[in-house]
C-alpha cells in the first residue's frame, strides 16, 4: 500500500506511458473522454491524501487513479468533484478504457470491480 499521494507529474508520466500501450480504438475513446488531471474527493479513503486524481469522464462515470492500491478505476459520481464509490481495482489505464468500450458495445459491464475492504468476522 502506497502511503504517499502520487504527484501530478507522476500521473502525467503514467498517462503518457499508458497511451502508448492502447489500441487505436482505445486511444480514440480515451481522447474523447479524457480531462486534465484533477483531484476529486472520496470519503473516507481519499481523505488522507486530499483525494484521488480523476483523468476522464463519461456520463456519470469517472476514470480515476487509486494511489492507495496502485491502479485505475471507473466509479459512479453524482456530483462533479466527488467520487461516490471507492474501488480498488489495480487495472492499467488501457484495461479501464477497454471496460468502458465493452460497456458501450454490450450495455453492461464485464467482470467484477473490487470494492473497499470489508470487515471480517475476526476483526473486532
Amino acid at each position: 500500500m502506497n502511503c504517499k499521494p502520487i504527484t501530478e507529474v507522476d500521473i502525467w508520466d503514467m498517462l503518457n506511458t499508458a497511451s502508448s500501450q492502447m489500441t487505436s480504438a482505445q486511444e480514440r475513446l480515451w481522447e474523447a473522454i479524457r480531462i486534465l488531471p484533477v483531484k476529486w474527493q472520496q470519503h473516507p479513503y481519499g481523505d488522507r491524501s486530499g483525494g484521488f486524481w480523476v483523468l476522464g469522464i463519461i456520463g456519470r462515470r469517472a476514470i480515476w487513479y487509486n494511489d492507495i492500491e496502485g491502479g485505475f478505476n471507473i466509479s459512479q459520481y453524482s456530483r462533479y468533484g466527488i467520487i461516490d464509490e471507492y474501488l480498488c481495482n489495480q487495472d492499467k489505464l488501457e484495461w479501464a478504457i477497454q471496460r468502458i468500450m465493452n460497456f458501450i458495445q454490450l450495455g453492461y459491464e464485464i467482470g467484477p470491480s473490487m470494492g473497499p475492504p470489508q470487515p471480517g468476522e475476526y476483526s473486532r
